[in-house]
């Protein structure tokens, strides 16, 4: 492993995280991160004190009131949105099934909407849904299997006067490819095209900013950053003003508000400012707002989680009997790969008993598992590490994918 120049004191860190006591390599963030002890504790003291629902004229109505302001300004700092465009959710997949139905209102056939095939089918599915319900055709983004690329390229073929909406990873959840979401984007808005962006793989890895993505939406997912399970989906207000979305006629038609159906759980709202919090106190010298904090602190995680995936990329890449897959230029610390003569499930279980979580299967990445063929044999294996992992955890996995054999 090269000597990297990362300053995060992972030492510090993971003294924040009473799960890593359990002695396992968790290699699994990817699938959600672990939680450090102020989430839990901001969880824990928010349930332990009196909050009503909103909407009252009394203390425990107005911390309710509160919780979910303190919410939407922390995930505004994240993406570098603003907090009036916050919409909050159960996750990303609900959420973006909502906005999917109050987009397709302003839809007619014969329009057009460009999905791609990197993507998890959060940000697949729901748009393929409603485009055959209102009669909107779809045209596809391809990958490049070789390399596991989305090239930018392409879109220039597939967009015109008709695409109404484009939707694109910030990064793949099972490759960790970065697509070029600004060039793609900019691309789109010239033909008048919204961009619907999925940052949930992307968010804890790099320093994420709505304005230079050329995002519409941004959605994200707090248990992916060492939150609880909540979702966001981040547009500008006056967007969302021209949307309207299914809602109880009671319930109240002001933005975001109009887009959150029933009694949200105010105390998990408190782990996600908490969240947002330990991301941008992951630099200990770092000064300023939050947001200048969290530019900090996620240029040292980028450093920190470099370092260790390139050495975890390239030793496994040496092994005769692994295959790793795609190449990206660009990428998050995260990696699919298979290994000669084992089914993935077979492979996790040897990890699982190795002290290492590992997932196998196809990470809701069916479109791409599909073109990269190899669904028909269980999916692949996947690793991803966050800012928690050591070069001693690398070390571990290495040495025990390396004694992988069939049975």
């Amino acid at each position: 492993m090269s000597s990297g120049a990362a300053r995060l004191d992972v030492a510090r860190v993971r003294g924040l995280f009473p799960a890593l006591s359990d002695g396992f390599v968790h290699a699994d963030g990817p699938a959600g991160s672990l939680v450090p002890e102020n989430v839990a504790h901001a969880v824990g003291s928010a349930m332990r004190m009196p909050v009503a629902n909103r909407g009252g004229v009394f203390p425990a109505s107005g911390r309710a009131e509160a919780l979910v302001s303190g919410a939407r300004a922390a995930v505004a700092d994240l993406v570098g949105g603003r907090p009036g465009g916050v919409v909050l959710g159960a996750n990303m997949t609900t959420l973006t099934y909502g906005v999917a139905r109050a987009l397709a209102r302003t839809w007619r056939a014969g329009d057009e909407i460009v999905l791609s095939r990197l993507d998890h089918d959060a940000n697949v599915r729901p748009w393929l849904q409603v485009a055959e319900a209102v009669g909107v055709q779809v045209r596809w983004a391809e990958v490049d299997i070789e390399t596991g690329e989305l090239p930018a390229w392409q879109y220039a073929e597939l967009l015109n006067r008709r695409t109404r909406l484009v939707a694109v990873t910030a990064a793949s959840n099972a490759l960790g490819t970065r697509p070029d979401v600004a060039g793609i984007a900019a691309q789109a808005q010239a033909v008048g095209a919204l961009v619907y962006v999925d940052a949930v793989h992307a968010a804890p890895h790099v320093f994420l900013d709505k304005a230079s993505l050329g995002a519409d939406f941004v959605a994200v997912s707090a248990y992916k950053w060492c939150g609880p399970h909540v979702g966001a989906v981040v547009a500008d207000p006056d967007l969302l003003d021209h949307l309207r979305p299914d809602k109880l006629l009671p319930s109240s038609d002001r933005v975001p508000e109009r887009f959150e159906t029933g009694t949200p759980p105010f105390e998990l709202f408190a782990g996600v400012s908490a969240a947002v919090d330990h991301l941008a106190g992951l630099c200990a010298e770092a000064v300023g707002t939050r947001r200048d904090r969290l530019r900090a602190s996620m240029a040292d995680v980028a450093r920190h989680e470099a370092d260790l995936f390139e050495w975890l990329d390239q030793a496994l890449r040496a092994m005769r009997h692994v295959q790793v897959l795609g190449e990206p230029e660009r990428c998050t610390p995260t990696l699919s790969f298979t290994v000669a003569g084992m089914r993935p499930r077979q492979v996790a279980a040897e990890l699982a008993r190795a002290g290492i979580c590992a997932w196998d299967g196809d990470f809701y990445a069916r479109e791409l598992f599909d073109a990269l063929g190899v669904n028909e044999t269980g999916g692949a294996v996947r690793l991803g590490l966050m800012h928690y992992n050591t070069a001693d955890e690398v070390g571990r996995i290495i040495d025990a994918v390396a004694g992988l054999r069939p049975r």
